[in-house]
C-alpha cells in the first residue's frame, strides 16, 4: 500500500512539474500585489474587514493627501493587501461600477519585475488594454503600473515597485489608527475565483493561457460538480510559479439556478466570486473570525460520518471541526480543511473561502456536493434557487 501510494503521490507531484513547466511565464508574475475592492463607503468597509477577518492599517488616499475624486485605505494582513476605494462624487467610473454591482472587486493586481514588458507582451497576444504603462513617484521613489482588462469589468494592473521605498504607492501615506484588532492568522491569498457566462468559460481559460502563458491546472465538469438540482464546470488555471491560481466558472445546465446563474444576475456580470485566503491554524481562525460576528456556510452534520473513511488520520479533532463546519479532504500530497463564508454582501456576490493546506495542492473535490448543498441551502431562503 504505501509503494502504491508513494508511486501515486510520484506521478502526481510529477504531473504539476509537467503543468508549471507548460506554464510559460513570460511576464513572469511575482505574487497577487493587492486586490482593490470598489464598495459604496470605504471607511466603513475597512472597520469591517478589521473587525471581522483581522486586518491592520496600512496606507491612505484621500482629499487630505491630494486625491480629488475617490478615498482609499490598504489594509494588510501578513502577505495580504486589499484596496477599499470610494468615490467622492456620483458622476465616476468608480460610482457606477458601485452602482451597478454593488461592492466588488475591481482589481487583481499583479507584482511583476517589468510593468512596461508585462503590458506590451499582453497587448501583442490580444489583450484589451486597461491603461498604458506610467510612472508614479514621489520622494521615497517610483513606481511602474500598467493595466489590462478581463472577464467582466475585473482588470490586472501590473505592478513593478523595485524602485519604491514609499508606503504602498506614491500619492498614500500611512494610515495611522489606534483601532487594530489582533490578526486572526490570515497569511496570503490562495486562489482567486472568477464566475462567467455560461460558454465563456474555454474563452477566458484560453485567454489565461494564450494572452497570459498560464497553463490548466485541473478541469472540473458538471459531473464532478454537481447535485441533484444544479452544476458548474471549472478550469484552474495556473502561472508557472505557481504562486498564481484562477479558477474560471460557468453554469451547468441543472434542474435549478446554481450558484454561478445567482451570482451573476445579482452582479449583473461576470466578476470575481471569491478569494481563498490560506491560513496556518485553521482552527484558531475560524474561532477567532466567528467571536468576530462573521458567519459561514452550514455544513449538514452528516457530512462528519464519513469524513473519517474518506481521508484517514488527520492531526485535528474531527468533532471540533464538526463544531465549526470546516471541511476535510485529502489528496496523493496530504489532505486540506477548508470553510466557505456567507456573501460579505448584501447582494449574494462575494465571499471568502479559508483554506489550511497539510501538504494537499488540490481544491476539495470531495468537499464539492456537501459544498454545494450548503449553498443552495442558502439560495432556497433567499427564493434564488
Amino acid at each position: 500500500m504505501e509503494t502504491a501510494n508513494l508511486k501515486a503521490a510520484t506521478n502526481y507531484n510529477y504531473g504539476l512539474e509537467k503543468i508549471f513547466k507548460e506554464a510559460q511565464d513570460f511576464l513572469p508574475i511575482n505574487g497577487t500585489d493587492y486586490v482593490e475592492l470598489y464598495v459604496g463607503n470605504a471607511k466603513q468597509a475597512a472597520h469591517f474587514y478589521k473587525t471581522a477577518f483581522g486586518f491592520q492599517s496600512y496606507a491612505y488616499a484621500g482629499l487630505e493627501t491630494g486625491m480629488r475624486d475617490r478615498t482609499s485605505y490598504v489594509l494588510k494582513q501578513d502577505k495580504i493587501t486589499l484596496v477599499l476605494t470610494t468615490s467622492l462624487t456620483s458622476k465616476s467610473p468608480i460610482a457606477e461600477h458601485i452602482k451597478k454591482h454593488g461592492d466588488g472587486i475591481k482589481v487583481i493586481a499583479l507584482g511583476v519585475d517589468d510593468a512596461r514588458k508585462s503590458y506590451a507582451e499582453t497587448v501583442n497576444r490580444g489583450a484589451m488594454p486597461y491603461f498604458e504603462p506610467m510612472v508614479v513617484q514621489d520622494n521615497n521613489g517610483e513606481v511602474v503600473i500598467s493595466g489590462i482588462q478581463t472577464y467582466g469589468e475585473t482588470v490586472h494592473i501590473f505592478v513593478e515597485r523595485k524602485n519604491y521605498n514609499g508606503i504602498f504607492l506614491p500619492g498614500y501615506v500611512k494610515w495611522e489608527s489606534e483601532y487594530n484588532p489582533s490578526s486572526c492568522g490570515l497569511k496570503y491569498i490562495d486562489h482567486m475565483v472568477g464566475n462567467v457566462e455560461l460558454g465563456a468559460m474555454n474563452k477566458w481559460a484560453k485567454f489565461y493561457e494564450e494572452t497570459m502563458g498560464f497553463a490548466n491546472l485541473v478541469t472540473f465538469d458538471d459531473k464532478d460538480i454537481s447535485t441533484e438540482y444544479t452544476a458548474l464546470m471549472s478550469k484552474v488555471m495556473t502561472n508557472g510559479n505557481g504562486r498564481i491560481k484562477f479558477p474560471i466558472n460557468e453554469p451547468a445546465m441543472g434542474l435549478k439556478k446554481s450558484q454561478i446563474e445567482e451570482y451573476i444576475d445579482f452582479y449583473e456580470g461576470a466578476g470575481c466570486q471569491h478569494i481563498a485566503v490560506a491560513t496556518d491554524d485553521i482552527v484558531f481562525t475560524i474561532t477567532e473570525m466567528r467571536k468576530r460576528g462573521v458567519e459561514f456556510l452550514f455544513v449538514p452534520g452528516s457530512y462528519y460520518d464519513t469524513v473519517a473513511d474518506r481521508v484517514g488520520d488527520i492531526t485535528e479533532d474531527l468533532n471540533l471541526l464538526k463544531k465549526l463546519g470546516i471541511m476535510v479532504d485529502r489528496d496523493e500530497d496530504g489532505y486540506l480543511l477548508q470553510i466557505f463564508t456567507k456573501p460579505v454582501e448584501d447582494r449574494p456576490t462575494l465571499f471568502f473561502e479559508i483554506i489550511q493546506r497539510k501538504g494537499a495542492k488540490s481544491f476539495g473535490k470531495g468537499n464539492f456536493k456537501a459544498l454545494f448543498e450548503s449553498i443552495e441551502a442558502e439560495q432556497a431562503r433567499r427564493g434564488t434557487l
